[in-house]
């Protein structure tokens, strides 16, 4: 079940929150709280019994429909509320409907506490059947039950397909494994005496058990080990069976004994052996606890392989162990493996070429999704007409025709905990091959409430958890990467994405529409395509009253008809890239109840040429009071006060947000706000004073003092929280100078500093030596003059002046001429960067000698120093370091 209580939750506590300034609650109306009260209690349930996730559509249908009703009566009155002018009203809400939700969730709660109840007779009465005919003294052995009980509490489908094809797989179809092989083939076969465990990870359908299975039955791994062994886990595992499965492999018949038995069976056959085990489709840590001890340390080079979709069971069988993650297959290998799969060893004919190329690379270098397909294929006409319809829609065609394809996909997601399925099926509400940041992703989880609030932690901190949980499972590809090494942005694999739209369907949780055609009615979120026509608006207009998200995306530049929205009061994400504007809709302002605004504008051509490409946001903005994000890239503020009065606002992005005089910004504490960009700094503005101590709990701010009076001193170090800073245009002098009026005190926990445009001394970047946390340094366009205003061209740091923590150090288009700098200065750097130094004569020759230093990459540099960079090279392969890599644009 995808669909979870949250997001009625965090509205409930929303309102009761004695803190927040909209509503005064009436506490002598315990409605509200009676309704939370069950709701919460729902969700407990729900989330602590895994049976649970069977119950029958009908009741899952009407959990969905109360808290459905219960949002859209309270969402209702909020917004009533906002429009009619009331700034702080007393909220006292009592009407039958909302009395109804709460007899409708006591049903529920009746009726799945029932269904609990009797699945737990169901399994009681099981175990008494077994028991019945056992002696006494043999009720011991009740523990070796639970796992066989595993299949009468829960029926889940298994992963027979690839069960099946494990012992045939020696005849199967493979390419793109050779270098796989071959590193598996050197840890299994490694001079390490100690047991090793080996893990093999990757998505559902990525070929992990046919790798594995090859590497079983390679000849030298057959050779190098005494003892061979191979189990099929699954989800549901059955252990009695497993250790029957290993046990026949190592004695070479079927075994018939007790459950203790086979498991000191087991030990007594490995004990003192050199042995292979494979244990194929793990899913749990607790398998791992129950099994790990019948594997003895022989310290002769044994070797256990395991195969899994998630990370962390890797991680805790051995988290010493490198993962070796099998990837998607390129488009080359996709459609040689296709190729294969359809002609053998005959040639592909010429007309049917390209569009077989085109099928294989729709395929996403997915094998599951490539065999499926070429299964299909081989035994279709071999005409240029059928294979066009094939690959008019791939992934279709391979849902269609093989539901075992799909099976094997949703098992990781019926395996995810019940908060996580929203998350995961909200992926596929965005196009195929999208690609979206961590950060907004995030972002639009919280706003759809889906996040529940953990102690002190943030709701950001929470959500980033859940993000790194599905990637660890395998369920998000990680497209482009920080040069910290730390994901940046996500997309999905095009049938993991046709799976989470199959889902959203089931569960009503999100509509994608293909066409200007409607066919859905009051869908709760929708991401509309119109790229195959006009927009029908009438149609939409009559579709979208309860709309609670709705998201825009085109690689065409279109017009939206705002009318559509002129029902969807209650809309909590708007989410519009690529949409033509002269000026910013001010429509939006009457969407109250919003929570995240994504407006991507693609100005008019008249808009240019009066704004520069900027579109002002008018006055009225601070209507939205529930407004959580707010990303328009293109836009700045006419009333820049008005954003302080969004005291619910967490993350904004737009293109500028100038501070006035301190009278006219009326600064207000803003809590939550934990990200801006980019914030300016008019000329007559005081100082950063007061804005600073009205932003207490900032994590990423970027700051342009181009226009700030020299004479003042910006003080972060308050901003505890604060880890990634950006300052453009500041005149810094160093601390010690004797005429100290501009003055800059960063905060000691961050962790990127980027200084842009500024005026400093070398003085200043030694005191940078300070920050501990620094990892991530980008000093670029900076100009380095000292007290007297003489111009300096030479950065020289001293012996104690070290960088504990700098990882990323990039130096861009600065005049200095001479950097005197070691390896103690840097101890842990890892990328250096220098673009567009056109002074810079060279890199410190012992630079080099740093040990953690992975790359050197210059763009557009003097001669002189791209040459010492080569020197430094040579000298590290003369010294055996061959990890260092040099890149020269």
């Amino acid at each position: 079940m995808a669909y979870n209580l949250q997001p009625l939750i965090t509205i409930l506590e929303g309102i009761l929150d004695p803190h927040q300034p909209r509503w005064i609650v009436d506490e002598n109306n315990p409605q509200l709280h009676s309704l939370l009260d069950k709701a919460t209690s729902l969700q407990k349930l729900l989330d602590s019994k895994s049976s649970l996730t069977k119950i029958d559509s009908s009741l899952e249908s009407q959990i969905r429909e109360a808290a459905h009703q219960a949002e859209d009566i309270l969402e209702s009155h909020m917004v009533d509320q906002v429009l009619s002018g009331s700034n702080c009203v007393r909220f006292t809400l009592s009407t039958p409907g909302l009395q109804q939700v709460a007899q409708d969730l006591d049903s529920v709660m009746e009726q799945a506490e029932k269904l609990m109840e009797t699945e737990d007779k169901k399994l009681d009465s099981t175990v008494d059947k077994v028991l019945k005919p056992m002696e006494m003294e043999d009720k011991k052995k009740l523990p070796e039950l639970d796992s066989s009980m595993e299949q009468v509490k829960l029926v889940e489908m298994e992963d027979n397909t690839m069960q099946s094809s494990s012992s045939s797989s020696s005849k199967s179809v493979v390419v793109g494994i050779d270098e796989d092989l071959m590193q598996l083939k050197d840890r299994l076969t490694g001079m390490q005496k100690k047991l090793e465990i080996v893990p093999i990870v990757g998505m559902g359908g990525v070929g992990k058990t046919t790798l594995a299975r090859k590497l079983y039955e390679d000849l030298l791994i057959v050779d190098n080990f005494a003892y061979r062994s191979w189990a099929t886990i699954s989800q549901d595992y059955n252990m009695p069976q497993i250790l029957k499965s290993l046990l026949s492999c190592i004695i070479g018949q079927e075994c018939d004994e007790h459950s203790d038995d086979l498991k000191d069976m087991l030990y007594r056959r490995l004990y003192g052996r050199k042995y292979l085990i494979v244990l194929d489709d793990i899913w749990s840590t607790k398998f791992w606890d129950e099994i790990r001890m019948y594997f003895p340390n022989n310290n002769n080079g044994s070797r256990i392989v395991i195969t899994t979709r998630e990370s962390d069971v890797a991680n805790y069988a051995d988290s010493l162990s490198s993962h070796h993650r099998v990837q998607l297959l390129s488009r080359l290998e996709s459609w040689n493996l296709l190729h294969r799969l359809v002609f053998g060893e005959e040639n592909c004919a010429p007309e049917l070429d390209e569009i077989g190329q085109k099928i294989a690379s729709d395929c996403s270098g997915l094998p599951l999704a490539i065999s499926v397909i070429g299964g299909m294929l081989s035994k279709m006409e071999r005409t240029k007409d059928v294979w066009e319809k094939i690959g008019d829609n791939v992934i279709t065609a391979i849902s269609r025709s093989d539901e075992q394809c799909s099976s094997i996909l949703s098992l990781s997601y019926n395996h995810l905990p019940n908060h996580l399925k929203p998350c995961f099926l909200y992926m596929g509400a965005f196009p195929e091959d999208f690609e979206i940041s961590g950060s907004t992703l995030v972002q639009l989880w919280v706003a759809e409430g889906f996040v529940k609030s953990n102690g002190e932690r943030s709701l950001e901190e929470e959500a980033e958890d859940w993000l790194k949980y599905l990637i660890e499972r395998n369920l998000f590809l990680v497209r482009k990467y920080k040069k910290n090494g730390k994901p940046k942005s996500y997309s999905m694999h095009d049938m993991l994405r046709d799976l989470c739209i199959l889902k959203c369907a089931e569960d009503k949780l999100f509509y994608v529409t293909s066409g200007p055609n409607v066919t859905f009615s009051n869908t709760r979120r929708i991401r509309f395509d119109s790229s195959n026509g006009k927009v029908n608006a009438n149609a939409l207009i009559e579709s979208m009253s309860l709309t609670r998200s709705f998201i825009w995306i085109h690689n065409r530049r279109n017009q939206l008809p705002f009318g559509v929205f002129s029902v969807s009061r209650l809309l909590r994400v708007l989410y519009l890239i690529n949409v033509k504007f002269t000026e910013f809709p001010t429509e939006i302002f009457e969407f109250v109840n919003l929570r995240f605004l994504v407006v991507g504008l693609v100005v008019t051509l008249i808009s240019r040429y009066f704004t520069h490409s900027r579109v002002k946001i008018p006055r009225g903005i601070s209507r939205l009071r529930n407004l959580q994000t707010l990303i328009a890239p293109r836009c700045e503020f006419d009333v820049p006060s008005e954003l302080l009065q969004l005291s619910e606002l967490r993350n904004v992005n737009v293109f500028g947000f100038e501070l006035l005089k301190d009278e006219e910004m009326n600064y207000s504490v803003m809590k939550k706000l934990q990200m801006i960009s980019v914030v300016g700094v008019a000329e007559e503005a005081t100082n950063l004073d007061a804005f600073l101590k009205s932003i207490p709990n900032i994590k990423k701010l970027a700051i342009n003092g181009r226009h700030r009076m020299k004479s003042t001193t910006s003080d972060f170090s308050h901003l505890h929280k604060l880890e990634i800073l950006r300052c453009k245009g500041f005149t810094i002098d160093s601390p010690d100078s004797s005429d100290c009026r501009s003055k800059v005190i960063f905060p000691r926990n961050i962790r990127k500093l980027v200084l842009d445009g500024c005026v400093t001394n070398s003085g200043v970047l030694r005191t940078l030596c300070a920050l501990h946390k620094l990892e991530v340094l980008k000093i670029a366009g900076c100009k380095f003059k000292s007290e007297e205003e003489i111009r300096e061209d030479e950065w020289e740091l001293a012996d104690g002046d070290v960088f504990c923590s700098l990882q990323i150090l990039s130096l861009r288009s600065l005049d200095v001429v001479r950097w005197i700098a070691d390896e103690t200065n840097f101890p842990r750097l890892r990328h250096l960067y220098i673009l567009f130094c056109r002074k810079l004569k060279e890199i410190p020759s012992s630079i080099g000698e740093i040990p953690t230093l992975q790359l050197i990459d210059l763009h557009d540099c003097t001669e002189s120093l791209v040459a010492s960079a080569k020197r430094i090279m040579e000298e590290e392969y003369e010294n055996g370091n061959y990890d260092l890599k040099l890149s020269i644009h």
